[in-house]
């Protein structure tokens, strides 16, 4: 039987990747904090990744395939210094938000990533991810993936970036909806579903390299348009401009008071990056419109209304869309 560890488990997508595992016959530990149960069919080790010893346990027997997520690199080098050497292959889940530049379109996995924070620099989500990857090449070399998804959506999402479009257009029925100007944007999401599917392929196959986890670019405008065709939207589509909305203090692509996956013009590459080694690797990638539909069914379960991480309250978007007139 294959042994497995998630390093988490227990979270969105570590527990995708956990409950994958399972699914295929392994069997899988789950090491976290032990807030949340771990996925059905899996065994949860508790321990505090800050703490001395978090690994003691897992570091007295061998492992086929080790996974981390963690965007923290004193939790993923500490986990190598224990892991390593009990561990016949390691899949880092990372990010594209490593890349140093945004403004190539289809660039690939050979793009140049961020270099690491000065003295005096705090270090930001992708810098710190890129230290993260940097660890795990340099003490597992050829017997480590390194994954790097983007937009990751679907049900569950606890970022409310994507599901904030499909759900309010459901909310507004007939009503209207405000949208930024779409010009010359857009997104690659990849299914949290299809991503986790496979991040089990390859540790599965003991695959090494690098691999972007991203879709195929789509316009913000299609994508807008496929979220109110799934959530039967009747209402009028009110576009603002970049300059007004950023007047009236709306934010880019997540967070409150944002206008979720709008991203600022000048940023092509972020949305056009290269997939094709996750397909010629087998990566799934299901229609846009399943996974749309996928996401309102759990938004609806979730409460259309309720209070986001990211988006305008139903509140804010009437009065802007007051003032817009």
């Amino acid at each position: 039987m294959t042994d497995v560890l998630v390093l988490g488990g227990t979270g969105w997508l570590s527990g995708r990747i956990a409950e994958k595992w399972a699914d295929a016959g392994a069997s899988v530990t789950c090491l976290a904090r032990g807030g949340r149960p771990a996925p059905y069919g899996t065994h949860l080790v508790t321990a505090d990744r800050d703490e001395p010893g978090a690994y003691d346990k897992m570091a007295s027997r061998d492992w086929d395939e080790v996974v981390d997520i963690s965007s923290k690199p004193v939790h993923v080098a500490a986990a190598l210094d224990a892991l390593a050497e009990r561990a016949k292959h390691w899949t880092y889940i990372s990010t594209v938000s490593v890349y140093a530049e945004n403004d190539e379109p289809g660039a690939d996995e050979s793009a140049d990533v961020l270099a690491p924070a000065g003295p005096d620099e705090e270090e930001d989500y992708g810098r710190a991810k890129a230290r993260a990857e940097a660890s795990v090449r340099s003490v597992m070399g050829h017997r480590a993936a390194i994954v790097r998804p983007g937009l990751i959506v679907g049900p569950g999402d606890p970022t409310d970036r994507f599901g904030y479009w499909v759900g309010r257009f459901a909310l507004a029925g007939g009503d209207d909806v405000l949208v930024p100007d779409a010009a010359s944007r857009g997104e690659q999401v990849i299914d949290v579903d299809d991503l986790a599917e496979f991040v089990q392929s390859v540790g599965r196959e003991r695959w090494t390299g690098i691999a972007n986890a991203v879709g195929d670019p789509v316009p913000l405008d299609r994508l807008l348009s496929e979220a109110r065709e799934v959530a039967g939207h009747s209402g009028r589509l009110v576009t603002a401009t970049d300059d007004w909305l950023e007047a009236h203090g709306v934010a880019y692509w997540m967070g409150p008071r944002s206008l979720p996956l709008w991203l600022p013009a000048g940023m092509p590459g972020f949305w056009t990056r290269s997939n094709a080694a996750y397909r010629l690797l087998g990566g799934r990638l299901r229609p846009l419109t399943e996974t749309l539909r996928r996401t309102l069914d759990d938004e609806r379960e979730r409460g259309l209304d309720r209070e986001r991480r990211s988006g305008l309250s139903r509140v804010d978007e009437l009065a802007l869309l007051a003032t817009l007139g």
